[in-house]
């Protein structure tokens, strides 16, 4: 089953939907940590979500999901870019003991927030904040959308470590196309039929044509996805320099060179002391590539 998202709306109405299936960049995610099964599910449902919403808002940039929890799992993020990267990370808050495998959402991450961040690539950066009010993800990104954008949107969101994979449903405000007045309530309780193995294990045409065969469906091409990673050596010294002068001369003291590595992909970076001193030779200006 192919990484992909596609796009779909019904003529002659103002709802449109998209439906999304991750399975290799998913596995590339887990691969790269080693996660509690429940964690697992909750990151897959998360890259489903952000490249759902990436779609969703036609945005040229990132858009960032952030799932700021005060339970054992502090910290769920994933994030996506233009070309149709995706890459996402969890953190188990220190000395957490986990719940069962078998755990909700509202169980592992307890009270907090979502904060959605678009950062476009021209103009300004946006961001949305909504509380951690109900017993899903999908549910809190409803609210969102609610709040933030004003339009009636659905969310379906299933992942099982193996795949993942998501359907969207929104009602758009215009509605002097709309023909069907019924076409929203219709098209949700239709959703609301769906079976996770259906959404996990069924090509994304024959999920829209066991939903909607009765409707009139117009189906996009649709668009690939993978797993990438945006760090770079570039980005990775604009964070050190970030530290200061004196932290980083701190930490040269005490290790001679600096280690770190990408919390998403596991990319290692060496800067040595002559390194950090070129770095830090303007400190009114960015910080060079090194190389």
């Amino acid at each position: 089953m192919s990484d992909q998202i596609q796009r779909f709306l019904f003529d002659q109405t103002n709802v449109r939907g998209e439906i999304v299936t991750l399975s290799t960049a998913y596995q590339e995610v887990l691969d790269r940590h080693a996660y509690p099964s429940a964690v697992n599910e909750l990151l897959g449902e998360l890259l489903a979500a952000v490249a759902l919403l990436t779609d969703t808002v036609k945005l040229d940039g990132t858009l960032s999901i952030e799932v700021r929890g005060q339970g054992a799992l502090a910290l769920l993020m994933a994030e996506s870019n233009p070309g149709g990267e995706l890459r996402a990370i969890a953190r188990i808050a220190e000395d957490a003991v986990l719940p069962s495998e078998s755990a909700s959402f509202r169980e592992l991450v307890g009270e907090g927030q979502v904060v959605i961040t678009l950062d476009p690539r021209e103009g300004h950066r946006y961001q949305g904040i909504v509380a951690l009010d109900h017993a899903t993800l999908g549910g809190c990104l409803e609210a969102y959308f609610g709040q933030s954008e004003q339009l009636p949107t659905r969310l379906w969101l299933a992942a099982d470590s193996k795949r993942a994979g998501g359907l969207l449903l929104q009602r758009l405000p215009d509605a002097s196309q709309n023909q069907d007045v019924d076409a929203w309530e219709r098209s949700v309780h239709l959703a609301d039929t769906i079976k996770t193995e259906e959404l996990l294990g069924l090509e994304q045409r024959e999920v829209l044509y066991r939903l909607y065969h009765e409707e009139t469906v117009r189906v996009f091409d649709p668009k690939a996805l993978r797993f990438g990673c945006t760090c770079s050596r570039e980005r990775m010294s604009h964070a050190l320099y970030t530290l200061g002068q004196e932290e980083l001369r701190d930490i040269l003291r005490e290790q001679g060179a600096i280690d770190t590595q990408c919390h998403f992909c596991h990319t290692k970076y060496h800067y040595t002391a002559a390194d950090i001193e070129t770095l830090l030779e303007d400190p009114g200006a960015p910080p060079p590539v090194i190389h």
